[in-house]
């Protein structure tokens, strides 16, 4: 389960519906009171609890398929969208990296989940990060 609270317009999640788990996309967060989110999968969007939600590992393939480049340098693997830079100097470890955007550095030394990172990513840049 996620926290409602952590949901953010824009944010991928996996939807666990009849036994599937499907990769949806946030499109809002309140419903007149109710704790649910509205998610959009495919062309369909309606509310879910967010007991039937699960969050999705931060990995090289989330970065890719995030619109990121990889680059092989010196200090490890880089990870590259226009200015934005995540550095794994363990390539493979995605609980322990850096990531920068023009002067704002952030160290991480805990495992990421797709929608922290994407909150992070519009925090740092003010634009959404959405798949390519």
């Amino acid at each position: 389960m996620i926290k409602l609270s952590s949901l953010k317009p824009s944010n991928l999640v996996y939807l666990n519906r009849d036994g599937e788990r499907l990769v949806a996309t946030v499109t809002d967060t309140y419903n007149d009171g109710a704790k649910e989110v509205c998610l959009l999968v495919g062309e369909v969007e309606a509310w879910y609890s967010p007991e039937d939600l699960t969050p999705i590992a931060l990995d090289e393939e989330q970065l890719l398929r995030l619109g990121f480049e990889r680059e092989v340098v010196p200090e490890g693997v880089k990870y590259k969208k226009g200015p934005f830079r995540v550095l794994l100097r363990e390539p493979g470890n995605f609980s322990k990296f850096e990531m920068w955007y023009r002067e704002d550095r952030r160290l991480i030394n805990m495992p990421m989940y797709v929608h922290e990172f994407q909150n992070h990513y519009i925090q740092m840049t003010k634009i959404e990060l959405n798949p390519a």
